[in-house]
């Protein structure tokens, strides 16, 4: 993984390639090749260290914007057209001239424009930049710009316009916008011009910019995509410097190419792999693994056993992790037909759901939209109470609004044990969505409930593993792009010291039940968290993985759950032993609800669709509020 380090030059230097006084951020592993060539100074790296570093509001903008330019300057080549293409091997743009009058899809931070999309003849998109491009914007404009892949058939979009317009209605762009960081909009009648007529002053004086030399864009659209793993070559690890350098940086993995039934069998495996560990370990949930032992034999328990009233029951772990997917689906639902959303919102909301299928409501006033209550909570097996935590359930009753954090000090997994959704939902908005943001929303919704650190940020972990495994990265990968995120946020020490404890003694050659009894007995989240690791490092197989995760002292339904989600999204649903997927309860709802939560992207849905039917079926399924 790339560490940044700063590097400051001489004023003689500085002068040379006419670049402004700022640090430039070198990723520590080319400091020593930058020194040793004759003082020549890696162009391309420093810009893309800029262009990270300004990516989440982590340098000035005002700052880090003229080396941005000037690094472009000297990296264009001498090309000095109007009209440019700039492509990879799965995306194309043509940059060049775009009429800020007429229909446009934006960039910007806050009010400045970064660039102007707007569509060819043939669906393909032009776009016009205005402002050196951070990481977040070149994001945007490589996502947008996708193409079928001339031998892998991967990234195909039949209309890239339509694409812009659904993605300037949601994908997180409410929340970057509050963070200060790039978001897109759209403009119907022209920049500065809003849906009902009326002028936006701050934008309309924007009308006279100019756009920048398309070469210099292509420069900038190259090094980062050239530099942020995208091309054949490994990236760079280096992590001797990681205690030194904590700035999160991209992927540690190599993203695969994957055909689609591999990553459709990655999203069934991981959500009917949790529930299949959550039913294996229902009936141990609180059972010595002594008392385990005595009852169920030396191997412990290895098959459903009676709970709940019936055979392959799950509990509210997966419950919860089922209103979590809902959640999230929901939320991008509502961002294509009303323009803006909030997936912590739209999510406690399912959660508050999930709190009236176990017989309870909340304190304050909030509509449950009872005449459209949607597709899961219709799910009569659903209603059912199986064991929900205390604190789950208290911090939802005392939910004041939605999305608001809990105002306790809990650390119990309740709040870790549901949010592998998260890391599937982010690999479909993979172009928008970078292991930071999965990151972010896994912590957002764990602290729904649990309000200290650890409760929280262990969510935030759960994201980014399922993130990287869908993406076909190893787990030891996914980990160490975690770690990362991870040390970058305060508190996170114990979580830490749990996940490093857990690859320790997976690599220490002890006993498994010794093993898992050091790291405790799951109840706590970073103990969950850290003994599903170790089982998933481990595991021969996912079965293995899972009856080693459930035959413990403690929480055996919750670990199983998480090692069953990690295992499932790693291995894919054809891991999971047939005799547990058949008599799985609610095997079907899980099912249909992977699928959607793949599919979603691909509805054709809001106020620019044609298609009504489909527009009131997904409505009806998933309403958004």
């Amino acid at each position: 993984m790339q560490n940044f380090a700063e590097l400051h030059l001489k004023p003689e230097t500085l002068a040379r390639y006419g670049l402004p006084d700022i640090s430039y951020p070198i990723p520590a592993a080319d400091l020593k090749s930058a020194v040793l060539d004759n003082g020549g100074l890696p162009l391309a790296v420093m810009l893309h260290g800029l262009q990270q570093r300004s990516r989440d509001g982590e340098a000035e903008w005002q700052q880090a914007e003229p080396g941005m330019d000037r690094l472009a300057e000297l990296l264009a080549p001498a090309d000095a057209r109007d009209v440019i293409s700039a492509a990879g091997d799965h995306w194309w743009l043509e940059v060049g001239h775009v009429d800020l009058g007429g229909k446009l899809v934006t960039i910007q931070r806050g009010d400045a424009l970064i660039a102007a999309i707007t569509a060819r003849d043939d669906g393909r998109l032009r776009v016009a930049v205005f402002r050196p491009l951070d990481a977040k914007s070149a994001e945007y404009l490589i996502g947008l710009g996708q193409v079928p892949h001339p031998e892998h058939g991967v990234c195909m979009r039949e209309n890239n316009w339509e694409y812009a317009l659904d993605c300037s209605a949601g994908n997180g762009n409410h929340y970057a916008a509050e963070r200060g960081e790039a978001y897109l909009s759209y403009w119907e009648k022209g920049l500065g011009i809003s849906w009902d007529g009326s002028d936006v002053p701050e934008w309309r004086k924007q009308l006279d910019l100019v756009a920048r030399p398309a070469a210099r864009v292509v420069a900038e659209l190259g090094v980062y995509y050239t530099l942020s793993g995208h091309e054949d070559e490994e990236p760079v690890a280096d992590a001797g410097a990681a205690e030194e350098f904590e700035t999160p940086a991209p992927p540690a993995w190599r993203s695969k190419r994957q055909q689609k039934r591999t990553v459709q069998g990655r999203f069934l495996g991981c959500l009917l792999g949790g529930a299949v560990g959550d039913a294996l370990g229902a009936p141990v949930e609180f059972m010595k693994r002594v008392e385990i032992l005595r009852r169920f034999g030396p191997k412990g328990i290895t098959q459903y056993a009676p709970a709940y009233g019936g055979m392959g029951t799950i509990t509210d772990d997966t419950q919860m992790t089922l209103f979590t997917a809902e959640g999230l689906i929901r939320g991008w639902v509502r961002g294509c037909f009303k323009g803006i959303t909030t997936y912590s919102g739209v999510t406690a909301h399912a959660y508050l759901r999930w709190l009236q299928t176990q017989g309870e409501r909340p304190t304050c006033d909030i509509d449950f939209g009872t005449d459209e209550p949607g597709w899961l909570f219709q799910q009569r097996q659903l209603h059912s109470r199986r064991a929900p935590g205390n604190t789950c359930l208290s911090a939802l009753r005392a939910m004041n609004s939605l999305g608001e954090p809990a105002r306790n000090d809990s650390k119990g997994c309740g709040g870790v044990m549901r949010v592998a959704p998260v890391g599937l939902f982010a690999w479909r908005l993979r172009q928008y969505e970078s292991p930071q943001d999965a990151f972010r929303l896994g912590t957002e919704l764990a602290a729904l409930t649990h309000g200290h650190p650890t409760g929280a940020l262990t969510g935030g972990v759960l994201a980014v593993l399922i993130l990287a495994l869908t993406d076909g990265a190893s787990l030891r990968e996914a980990l160490a792009t975690a770690k990362l995120l991870l040390r970058a946020e305060p508190g996170h020490e114990e979580t830490l010291r749990a996940i490093e404890m857990a690859e320790e003694l997976a690599d220490s050659g002890l006993p498994h039940e010794e093993a898992i009894d050091r790291q405790g007995q799951g109840w706590i989240a970073e103990e969950a968290l850290a003994i599903s690791i170790y089982c998933a490092l481990v595991a021969r197989n996912f079965k293995h993985g899972v009856i080693l995760a459930v035959n413990h002292d403690g929480d055996s339904d919750s670990t199983g759950a998480i090692v069953g989600n990690l295992l499932g999204a790693m291995h894919g649903v054809k891991a999971i032993p047939a005799e547990w997927l058949e008599p799985l309860e609610l095997r079907d709802v899980i099912t249909e609800l992977a699928e959607d939560l793949y599919a979603f992207k691909d509805w054709a849905i809001g106020e620019y669709s044609d298609n009504e039917e489909l527009n009131q079926r997904i409505w009806q399924k998933y309403p958004g509020f």
